[in-house]
């Protein structure tokens, strides 16, 4: 799957690519890496460069999390830190409905957190791109000297310095609006979703990757 959206991208005169998936940066990077000659960007190596805490929880999917993937990242940069990464295998499914329980989310954010606050966590990296809508959610089940680390914030700040290099004004929130969003699937409830989460009302394109002629 990585190497065929590679092989879209590459046919696209990109400049840079972010990788804003955790389970592909856990387990397919080197594919997207090898098969691009531009700049990539994921989200673990990024985020581990931040990490300050010596304690470290990662909540995550099973995939990555089976990946270990956060904990060699951080490893790497921290030998002397100490990572416990949680799987969280009902998560996404309950946040990408249109109507989210909190309740029932709140159920399994107690269980997936229960083990890293025993092991006295002192931050915890939200390892799901998905996880960074629950987490008013979250943070009321943590003690507030617990961090709550967003990839995608120390991922941004990768792409700033990049475009920067390039003379290029960074990318404004605002500037979303008038952006064009390609999906594999879905397109009509991806626009509603985005109008939901983002505020923002984007052009979707449905893409096809398998097919030669790609958009559909």
């Amino acid at each position: 799957i990585a190497k065929e959206i590679v092989s879209w991208f590459d046919k696209q005169n990109i400049d840079v690519l972010l990788v804003a998936c955790n389970t592909t940066n856990s387990i397919a990077l080197d594919v997207i890496k090898n098969n691009l000659n531009i700049p990539v960007y994921g989200l673990i190596d990024s985020v581990s460069l931040m990490v300050e805490d010596e304690r470290v929880g990662v909540l995550a999917t099973p995939s990555t999390v089976k990946s270990n993937a956060y904990t060699k990242a951080i490893l790497d940069f921290n030998p002397k830190a100490f990572v416990l990464e949680q799987a969280c295998p009902e998560f996404v499914s309950n946040i990408e409905v249109d109507d989210i329980n909190l309740d029932k989310l709140r159920t399994f954010a107690i269980e997936y957190l229960t083990p890293l606050l025993k092991a006295e966590v002192e931050s915890i990296i939200l390892g799901c791109s998905h996880y960074p809508l629950i987490i008013p959610l979250l943070s009321e089940l943590i003690p507030s000297k617990v961090n709550l680390i967003d990839p995608a914030v120390a991922l941004s700040f990768k792409l700033e310095s990049f475009l920067g290099a390039k003379t290029i004004h960074p990318l404004k929130r605002e500037s979303l609006t008038n952006s064009k969003f390609y999906v594999t699937s879905d397109p009509n409830k991806f626009a509603i979703r985005s109008r939901n989460w983002l505020n923002i009302f984007p052009e979707v394109v449905l893409v096809s990757l398998r097919n030669k002629a790609c958009v559909s």
